[in-house]
């Protein structure tokens, strides 16, 4: 239940985020071509939708394990050796993207008081997305974790 809720809202904020990005970045083309003048927060507008499509959507890459795997080298270690990156990749990466979201609170809380240059809102909004992508991954590498802990049992 929890896993299909973290995925559909990874899966709507990626989109709401990415039509968000298309959206503004049409309306600055339609207004370089035409007697308007483009909107001053357009540009920051589509750079704060891309960061919030990219981190909504880098969970779902670890879901669906759509990052790069170098197999070329990991094809040529021994199954003992294989066994111990399946497991210690991870752990390491989870350690790291931990820490990442500890630091993300406290750099949220840093950016509130702070208001962005054209759109006016605080910056703790744009701070947000590190929080979202941090746990996001740490969510999906702790179920993998778990799943390679699981099959790996005699």
């Amino acid at each position: 239940m929890l896993n299909k809720t973290v995925g559909r809202i990874l899966k709507i904020g990626t989109l709401l985020s990415t039509w968000g990005l298309i959206l503004t970045v049409l309306l600055q083309i339609i207004c370089r071509f035409t007697p308007f003048n483009t909107p001053p927060w357009t540009e920051e507008a589509s750079r704060i939708f891309f960061i919030y499509a990219m981190s909504f959507a880098a969970g779902l890459a670890m879901k669906n394990e759509f990052y790069v795997h170098l197999d070329m080298f990991y094809n040529r270690f021994p199954e003992r050796f294989k066994k111990i990156l399946n497991l210690a990749i991870p752990i390491v990466t989870l350690v790291l993207f931990l820490v990442m979201a500890i630091y993300s609170v406290k750099f949220i809380l840093l950016g509130i008081p702070e208001k962005s240059p054209s759109m006016g809102f605080n910056m703790g909004i744009a701070f947000f997305s590190m929080l979202i992508m941090s746990t996001s991954i740490s969510y999906y590498l702790w179920k993998k974790i778990k799943r390679t802990i699981k099959n790996s049992r005699p």
